[in-house]
């Protein structure tokens, strides 16, 4: 046996994986393609948001207190600085259900909030147009991540607590072999006891009896300058926030290099047809409905992006994760297609990951992400 664990694919997932291997004493082994912190797929765009009232679903929620708490314990093991915890705006229609599934996030689990009307917004964050008939939930306890260092925290952390990661390697095939399993890459063959698929926007290609609940999507970025002084976009004054009403699904980022706020569609940019194929050039039509909300709703800002990013993800149909046993096989467990919503609750995964693969069980709720709920 060249490991006792193999994990397939060192991004969000998987490098949050190995680290809580490593921490358990597992002899464990990471499998990239690129390298740890690299851009090419889910994990790139400098920062993401991180929240605990949960626009979609309160059985969520746990896994947010665990991730928190477990961003906090790599950063004091790293040194990198990774969450900053500026507060988050959800902003919607009072009886959408987007905003009553946050209220009942932070009723149930007794999250620290405030809701505030539209003369409140107006008053205390300026930034925003409110539209007649919004409300917007304060999450406390939200706030931004920085993915790239992020995940190379996460890797090297592992690396300097035993675990090996090949990186620049391309895997193949995953293929249960007797008691164990086989990691086909380039002209060599691994042997571990189980492995851990954290493919990320390539999920699809392992798990071919869920092709057609599972595809890699493509993800724009936007970042735009203010048209006056940027002080009122630093994270002290510009919480992290996510807009869902009528016609308007976006996010954003307080400014985090000093001149441009990140202002991005909530929504990926359509299906695509291979994750070798993800096309970086964005044209100017596809940024028309991002420009028109930052006009309307942005009203300090440039409606003109600085600056244009493609990424992508793996989605299922029905927006939810596959986190479980790769249905179809023996000592192989599957993490993926988290559908534009896993980078948060990366560490907590990772928990999951490492507890399934040692233990055969977790103490994470992970009931409604079986797998096999596409295949009854």
């Amino acid at each position: 046996m060249d490991a006792k664990i193999a994990v397939i694919g060192t991004g969000s997932i998987g490098s949050m994986t190995l680290w809580q291997l490593a921490r358990a004493g597992v002899d464990a082994i990471g499998f990239e393609q690129y390298a740890p912190g690299h851009d090419q797929a889910a994990a790139g765009g400098e920062s993401r948001i991180f929240r605990t009232a949960y626009l979609e679903g309160p059985q969520y929620v746990p896994l947010l207190l665990r991730a928190r708490e477990l961003w906090r314990e790599l950063e004091e093991e790293t040194g990198f600085d990774l969450l900053t915890l500026n507060g988050g705006l959800m902003i919607g229609h009072q009886e959408s259900e987007p905003m009553r599934i946050v209220l009942a996030s932070a009723r149930n689990f007794d999250l620290p909030h405030r809701v505030l009307g539209v003369e409140e917004m107006r008053r205390e964050y300026p930034q925003h147009a409110m539209r007649d008939g919004e409300i917007a939930f304060f999450d406390e306890w939200a706030g931004v991540l920085r993915p790239e260092f992020a995940v190379l925290a996460a890797a090297t952390a592992a690396q300097q607590r035993g675990a090996q990661v090949v990186s620049g390697t391309h895997v193949t095939d995953v293929e249960p072999h007797g008691d164990g399993v086989r990691i086909h890459c380039g002209d060599r063959t691994w042997t571990v006891e189980q492995a851990i698929v954290t493919a990320g926007p390539w999920t699809n290609r392992f798990v071919p009896s869920l092709a057609q609940h599972v595809h890699p999507r493509r993800l724009v970025m936007t970042w735009y300058h203010p048209s006056g002084s940027v002080t009122d976009y630093l994270p002290d004054r510009f919480p992290i926030f996510i807009r869902d009403t009528d016609d308007v699904h976006v996010f954003g980022i307080p400014t985090l290099d000093g001149g441009s706020v990140k202002v991005a569609p909530h929504a990926s940019f359509g299906q695509m047809d291979d994750a070798d194929h993800l096309d970086h050039n964005v044209a100017a039509s596809d940024l028309e409905p991002i420009n028109a909300a930052v006009a309307e709703l942005f009203p300090g800002l440039v409606p003109t992006p600085v600056r244009v990013a493609a990424y992508m993800d793996a989605y299922t149909t029905d927006g939810h994760a596959l986190v479980g046993e790769m249905p179809g096989t023996a000592n192989v467990w599957l993490l993926g297609a988290f559908s534009g919503h896993g980078f948060k609750m990366a560490p907590a995964f990772g928990q999951v990951a490492a507890e399934l693969a040692v233990d055969g069980k977790t103490s994470l709720p992970i009931e409604h992400l079986d797998p096999n709920r596409f295949l009854t």
